[in-house]
């Protein structure tokens, strides 16, 4: 099964993708994981994203596409897999289509998880990162067991500079300009599943299940 997933930051895409990746058998593809690989294997894509990583800049879609496509090709990825994070944009998704459609693949369905705004900004405002070992805690779902602690080493936990409000609330109005038409996109296309994003990590990975079910395969 081919899947993607949707949402806005906080939404929860990356812990839910990964437990369908393990439920299915297929890998979790997100484009963090894609730029990073690409670019430890010092391969010609990888070089060309990680001159404008360096910079400052953003990976332009065409090269986002072809690390995209060269990850997909692997064969881990022949009985499907989960994008986390991919695409971003109506053109990303269009050209996504274009290439799946020249290999005679399609998106089987796209995962929506939807999370009002202010749930968005209570979430990552209690977030807390480990500056040492990396860890990531939420205040509410995910507590250390020493306040302010990290329970690996340790270390004093800390609030990452974009989980203050007024960032979140920026990256949240991009995503609605830039992401959310993606949601009429594939809904358009019949393939969208829309789960609502509040609850326990495991009512919410149950509903998702439920949802995929009525494509097959699951």
């Amino acid at each position: 099964m081919r899947l993607i997933f949707l949402g806005p930051p906080g939404a929860g895409k990356g812990t839910q993708a990964g437990l369908v990746s393990q439920k299915l058998g297929v890998p979790q593809i997100s484009t963090g994981d894609i730029l990073r690989d690409a670019v430890r294997a010092k391969a010609d894509l990888g070089l060309k994203a990680k001159a404008f990583m360096d910079s400052g800049a953003l990976v332009p879609d065409d090269l986002m596409l072809a690390l995209v496509q060269e990850r997909l090709e692997k064969p881990d990825c022949q009985k499907g897999f989960v994008l986390d994070g991919y695409p971003r944009t109506l053109p990303q998704a269009k050209a996504l289509d274009r290439m799946l459609e020249a290999e005679r693949q399609k998106i089987d369905a796209v995962v929506f998880i939807d999370v009002k705004d202010e749930v968005v900004v209570w979430r990552l405002s209690r977030r807390r990162v480990c500056p040492g070992c990396k860890a990531l805690y939420n205040l509410d779902a995910n507590p250390p067991r020493m306040e302010d602690k990290c329970d690996e080493c340790g270390t004093a936990l800390v609030t990452r500079a974009d989980d203050s409000e007024a960032t979140i609330r920026t990256r949240l109005k991009v995503y609605r300009n830039e992401t959310l038409p993606l949601v009429d996109y594939y809904q358009a296309k019949g393939v969208l599943k829309t789960t609502a994003g509040e609850g326990t990590v495991e009512d919410i990975f149950t509903a998702i299940m439920e949802e995929l079910s009525e494509v097959g395969q699951v």
